[in-house]
């Protein structure tokens, strides 16, 4: 069974962010994540940033094929672009956000009891998702410790 928490609907501020921009197929997206946010973070320590928050992946657009995303460690001021890594922003605006207990096998099941929550209230969301990593493996090698937010922009 996929555990969500009750999705609500909150305001948010526009959030500044280094990424790492990837189109990867999707039997190697677990692959890529490791290396894309060491590579993030390193770039943003070089720069004498701090992080402001935990690292997200902003999918841009999702294939049957293929992840188009940004590999992302939110920061106060703008990354001078070095090597792959890029400054970008998500936008203020009004998120519907549930949150996921689990391990990463289980984001797709989490994804589609979400995205049901969102069409049966009727909530006219972006076509880009946010997925923040609250609780990971680097912080309980349990998975059941695991949390993941889930984010979706709204359009109105």
């Amino acid at each position: 069974m996929i555990a969500i928490d009750e999705p609500v609907i909150v305001d948010v501020e526009e959030l500044l962010y280094a990424c790492v921009p990837i189109v990867v197929p999707r039997a190697e997206i677990m692959s890529v994540m490791g290396p894309g946010i060491a590579e993030v973070r390193s770039t943003v320590a070089a720069q004498g940033l701090d992080s402001t928050g935990p690292w997200f992946t902003h999918y841009l657009a999702i294939t049957k094929d293929a992840f188009d995303l940004e590999i992302c460690v939110p920061v106060p001021t703008p990354v001078v672009a070095a090597g792959r890594v890029r400054a970008g922003a998500l936008r203020a605006g009004r998120v519907v956000r549930t949150v996921y207990h689990g391990g990463y096998e289980g984001l797709h099941g989490a994804w589609k009891a979400f995205d049901e929550w969102v069409s049966a209230h009727r909530c006219r969301s972006a076509s880009d998702l946010v997925e923040r990593y609250l609780v990971g493996p680097e912080s309980s090698p349990s998975a059941s410790d695991w949390r993941t937010e889930l984010n979706r922009l709204l359009l109105d």
